[in-house]
């Protein structure tokens, strides 16, 4: 008889205390909505025959979305690991981690400030970048004066750690 691997441990989830919150109002929220969409989908199949029915498979659909949605979210919160911001004691040994603001600068003095969470929660745009991300992952276990490097398609980009908080 074929040997089984055992099922792989699910991966932490991090997130802020703001994004478990955030996450425990939307899975509020699609539950609440959930016994209208059922209501919907149930008056779409009294229309007839359901093979030939848009309106009810259309409900069908958003309510088969809704549910995945909150298998999702149940799943991301009871693997969530939060991201204590801010708590770090002040030290010489201070390293980037979850949860830091890193401030970097690369060979030719540009500067950048990046925050770095979880993956859920990321926004580039906004300086929060995940520590799976290439960059993130270049600096995560640095300090500061180290030089993180990343490979990317114009070749390799060395940044160095000028602030960490």
């Amino acid at each position: 008889m074929p040997r089984r691997n055992p099922p792989a441990e699910p991966e932490p989830v991090y997130l802020t205390a703001t994004g478990i919150a955030r996450l425990k109002a939307k899975l509020a929220r699609l539950k609440q909505e959930l016994p209208e969409l059922a209501a919907e989908a149930g008056h779409a199949a009294s229309f007839g025959d359901r093979s030939e029915n848009d309106a009810y498979k259309q409900a069908k659909g958003i309510l088969r979305r809704t549910q995945r949605q909150i298998w999702t979210i149940e799943a991301q919160l009871k693997n969530a690991v939060e991201i204590k911001i801010g708590q770090k004691g002040k030290s010489d040994k201070q390293i980037v981690e979850l949860g830091s603001t890193v401030t970097i600068k690369s060979g030719n003095g540009a500067r950048r400030t990046y925050q770095i969470l979880g993956t859920l929660e990321t926004n580039p745009s906004e300086g929060i970048i995940s520590h799976k991300s290439p960059l993130g992952a270049a600096l995560v276990g640095k300090k500061e004066g180290d030089i993180a490097e990343i490979k990317t398609a114009r070749g390799k980009q060395e940044w160095k750690i000028t602030k960490i908080n």
